[in-house]
């Protein structure tokens, strides 16, 4: 079953029913750790909470490995694409 973020339905779709919140999840995952669970919105496999405390979304490549992608520019990257600036 395809889920999407709270995030991704507010900038694509309000009317959109959502399935999780990144930043809930995120706060439910220690520092270091990551937890999979997919958004077919935005495309990613899993979110992070560095070391740092920061939230990352990690993302598939095409040589079986993972992209990291910093959550907060990532948004803000998605609401400027959404505006079509």
């Amino acid at each position: 079953m395809a889920e999407f973020s709270k995030q991704w339905a507010e900038i694509y779709d309000s009317g959109f029913p959502w399935d999780f919140d990144i930043v809930a999840e995120a706060e439910s995952i220690p520092r270091g750790y990551y937890k999979p669970i997919i958004c077919e919105g935005f495309g990613f496999s899993a979110i992070e909470v560095g070391l740092d405390g920061k939230i990352y979304l990690l993302f598939n490549d095409f040589d079986g490995g993972l992209d990291k992608v910093q959550y907060e520019s990532f948004i803000q990257n998605q609401k400027l694409k959404s505006t079509g600036i």
